[in-house]
């Protein structure tokens, strides 16, 4: 008898994988929650892509001030 799985097994192993895949994108971290929760989600995400599309922060001045304004905003509240 071969050691080597058949290709049900294999079929079913990569459907659990791509299930397990997909539930752990469907969930949002805790990082993501918290920001959603200040109620400046938007401007964090503007800022988070303008940082990954530059690599650098000071090219960002203006997402930043966008984000503190809201935060100063919603801590006001």
């Amino acid at each position: 008898m071969s050691s080597e799985p058949t290709a049900n097994a294999k079929l079913d192993n990569n459907t659990k994988v791509e299930e397990q895949v997909e539930e752990e994108e469907e969930e949002e971290d805790e990082y993501e929650l918290r920001i959603k929760r200040t109620g400046c989600y938007e401007e964090n995400e503007a800022l988070q892509l303008c940082f990954y599309d530059t690599k650098d922060w000071r090219k960002c001045k203006d997402e930043m001030e966008k984000f503190r304004e809201c935060w100063k905003k919603h801590q006001q509240q």
